[in-house]
């Protein structure tokens, strides 16, 4: 009886559990150690309840006779010799499991292993693991059907047809003067609202496509809806408009893509500004369609020029720029000739006046205006491309002269134009120039994926109103900026230079450079990534503060004057503020 106690108490106390491959290997060693505890603990227990019964002298067997007490030991004898084997046999018993329990643990603990490495090689082994995409196969009314139509948009965004051949890159350029812009180095007149086609193109040759949609981490719908609203824009009715945006959301929704997380891991590219897709929201509701409102819009994440901040699905990516590399090679080329190139200029602007935007941008006309007096005064103060606003103006459509005039200074003026953001920007960056920026939207609050949160570090900020009310003077400021300080800047803006491009979509993808789809398509694949597990996820909402205002950090950050000339200063900058 004693027997059968022992190995139900051992039992009960130390129950053995079978371990899948899941199971960490400390999961493994506790169990054991806790079965090690509970083996020994139910021997003491055996082994003080058998002395207790058999060897203990209990207080009434001191009076008995001498007989009797031999008779008793004479009969205990035997009895004890019976317990000592149960516990032995107990003990035996205990060992096997034990040596049993650490041979099976110590088999799970290598499949374990095993098990792990081979996820690790079958991780390595397949670099797309969680980066495929699905490419929605639409019928072509909602792209190339498009751009067969694009006629009918020329007369008012200049010759766009020719701007779609070379797979959206447009014609090659052949300048004459340097022999450096020319289309054999990647050069073409690209449109800058030419993406829908060139990201489409550059979709085509992504490393990790797949067919089955079901293994695929995200999903692209290439639909182009920048050539969408430039064909029917002027001229027709609100339902005309929203027409292709609405077909597209109906085939999209009926889609088993789409109902596996109603559109939340679906993307595409509308290669405008947002306020183009938001007609019901803008300022003027005769303006755009409404892809974005739309139900649908508002699942997707959506690539275009310019955030509206009005919702959290539209994510603003870089401007096309005239540059096109096939290689690495051609990046790294083109970034020592702006890096060895001779700045005479101190700054420069191309663009044309506009007096007819809102307000709170109304910065452009100040700008020319400085860069004018700036020139006319002698010395190499600013350069100035100055352009005409009607649709067959070519000034600032020679992408040569562009970047030649860029290639010269050391800043180049970014005011805003008719919306925050301009291309002109990004022509600044490729070209080494150090952008100035006038509002923080054109560029600070809008591009998070592509340029560094560090503003200043590649990029000067003097606020529109300072320039617009105050007449402080552009090129005060930036004289103020040491040498040593705009060369360090310089070298942040050639940094940037592959982010802000868009590689040649009929070459194979650069080999070690990210260009401007590769940071897109990863920033994607994150956002939906974070969705999955629940996050909230969004392109961020306006920034209420503005960037350091490098006027007003000029004094204590390049200047060297006296307490009595900084007083000065911050009271005539208060005076003036106030009047």
């Amino acid at each position: 009886m004693q027997f059968l106690s022992a190995l139900k108490l051992i039992s009960s106390s130390s129950p053995i559990r079978c371990y899948s491959t899941q199971h960490d290997s400390r999961l493994l060693a506790t169990t054991r150690s806790n079965m090690q505890r509970s083996v020994a603990s139910s021997i003491i227990k055996l082994l003080s309840k058998s002395s207790a019964k058999g060897g203990g002298v209990r207080p009434h067997q001191a009076a008995v006779s001498g007989a009797k007490l031999g008779v008793d030991k004479s009969a205990a004898s035997p009895v004890s010799a019976l317990q000592l084997l149960a516990i032995l046999a107990v003990i035996a018993w205990t060992l096997f499991l034990y040596m049993q329990f650490s041979v099976l643990s110590a088999a799970v603990e290598v499949v374990v292993e095993v098990s792990r490495e081979g996820r690790e090689a079958d991780s390595s082994a397949d670099p797309c693991r969680g980066r495929y995409i699905y490419v929605h196969d639409l019928p072509p009314r909602f792209n190339a059907d498009i751009i067969r139509g694009c006629r009918k948009s020329e007369g008012h965004w200049g010759d766009i047809c020719a701007s779609l051949i070379n797979a959206g890159l447009g014609l090659p350029l052949a300048d004459p003067t340097d022999g450096v812009i020319t289309g054999e180095a990647g050069w073409y007149g690209t449109h800058q609202f030419g993406l829908d086609l060139i990201f489409h193109n550059r979709m085509k040759q992504y490393e990790c496509l797949i067919n089955d949609s079901a293994a695929a981490a995200a999903v692209f719908v290439p639909f182009y809806a920048g050539f969408d609203f430039a064909r029917y824009h002027w001229g027709y009715d609100n339902a005309t408009r929203d027409a292709a945006s609405v077909d597209l959301a109906d085939w999209l929704m009926a889609r088993p893509e789409w109902r596996r997380m109603w559109g939340r891991d679906h993307f595409l590219v509308a290669g405008r500004t947002g306020w183009d897709f938001r007609r019901s929201v803008n300022y003027g509701a005769d303006w755009g369609n409404d892809l974005l409102a739309m139900p649908a819009g508002r699942n997707m994440s959506v690539l275009v020029l310019e955030s509206t901040f009005r919702h959290s699905t539209d994510y603003p990516v870089p401007y096309p720029t005239y540059f096109h590399p096939r290689s690495d090679a051609d990046v790294l080329r083109w970034q020592d000739t702006v890096r060895s190139h001779n700045r005479t200029w101190l700054m420069a602007f191309v663009g044309a006046p506009r007096p007819d935007v809102r307000m709170d941008i109304r910065v452009r006309d100040h700008v020319i205006a400085q860069c004018k007096a700036a020139a006319s005064s002698g010395g190499a103060a600013c350069g100035l491309l100055a352009c005409a606003r009607s649709p067959g103006s070519v000034q600032c459509h020679a992408p040569g002269d562009i970047m030649r005039l860029f290639r010269k200074a050391s800043f180049c003026l970014q005011p805003p134009g008719d919306s925050y953001t301009r291309r002109s920007a990004f022509d600044s960056v490729l070209a080494g120039c150090i952008p100035v920026f006038f509002h923080g939207a054109t560029a600070y609050k809008q591009y998070r994926w592509h340029l560094p949160e560090d503003h200043l570090g590649y990029s000067v900020y003097i606020p529109g109103d300072d320039v617009r009310r105050r007449n402080v003077s552009i090129e005060a400021v930036l004289r103020a900026i040491p040498p040593d300080t705009v060369e360090r800047m310089r070298e942040e803006v050639i940094k940037l230079i592959p982010r802000v491009l868009y590689a040649d979509p009929r070459s194979s993808r650069l080999e070690t450079i990210k260009d401007a789809v590769d940071v897109a398509v990863e920033k994607v694949l994150d956002t939906v990534a974070r969705i999955k597990k629940g996050e909230h996820v969004d392109s961020g909402r306006p920034i209420p503060e503005d960037p350091p205002n490098m006027y007003v950090t000029t004094e204590s950050r390049f200047l060297t004057k006296s307490a009595v000339e900084r007083i000065v200063m911050r009271l005539k900058q208060w005076i003036f503020g106030h009047c």
